[in-house]
């Protein structure tokens, strides 16, 4: 096991997890869940952020508080990234966005890029990468690699299911890199993809 993935043990993202799981589950309770999920693993991640004092004047006193003090970029990867997006800017309030635009080759399992939007140099930054899905590797690979190109070395991947072979894929290229994880699932089939899932 990896020191630096992180799966997250919480009931209510356990239970959110199964519904999503279950082949039964509603488009509408399924996109309900995945937000539930997915505000979880950013809260989790978001617990390294880097925070300074801050005095402020409340109806009854003066007191010192705290303010996020570390500039945040969120990197959905597209399209699957863009669910959890949502929930990481319910949390993160005019956080910028890079976006990365991957598409798998069905017959290949490998990653092509077919978009990217940055928001210029990210020296200085924190960024969080979402993808709901972590099978192979190539595609938070590929991403990582283009947070990296810009001048971020902080990185934390957030993944709602991960394969060992994907972990084990970029924790080799990318060692200082965090992942945080709702399940590390068994292994990937014949076509790459995730079990159980």
């Amino acid at each position: 096991m990896h020191t630096n993935v992180n799966v997250i043990k919480h009931p209510l993202l356990e239970h959110s997890l199964t519904i999503l799981r279950d082949r039964d589950t509603q488009t509408a309770t399924f996109r309900q869940h995945s937000k539930i999920v997915s505000t979880l693993l950013v809260v989790e991640a978001a617990k390294s952020i880097a925070t300074a004092a801050r005095a402020i004047e409340t109806p009854l006193a003066a007191m010192e508080g705290a303010a996020l003090s570390e500039k945040v970029i969120v990197v959905p990867v597209l399209r699957a990234g863009l669910a959890m997006l949502f929930a990481a800017q319910d949390l993160l309030l005019d956080v910028p966005v890079g976006f990365l635009g991957l598409e798998r080759d069905e017959e290949t399992a490998v990653a092509r890029e077919y978009y990217q939007k940055f928001p210029g140099r990210l020296d200085g930054y924190k960024a969080l990468i979402l993808d709901p899905m972590l099978a192979t590797g190539g595609s938070l690979d590929e991403t990582v690699q283009a947070v990296e190109r810009r001048g971020c070395n902080d990185i934390s991947m957030v993944c709602v299911v991960a394969a060992p072979e994907g972990i084990d894929r970029v924790m080799e290229r990318h060692s200082g890199v965090t992942l945080h994880t709702g399940a590390i699932d068994e292994r990937l089939d014949e076509n790459k993809y995730i079990v159980p899932g």
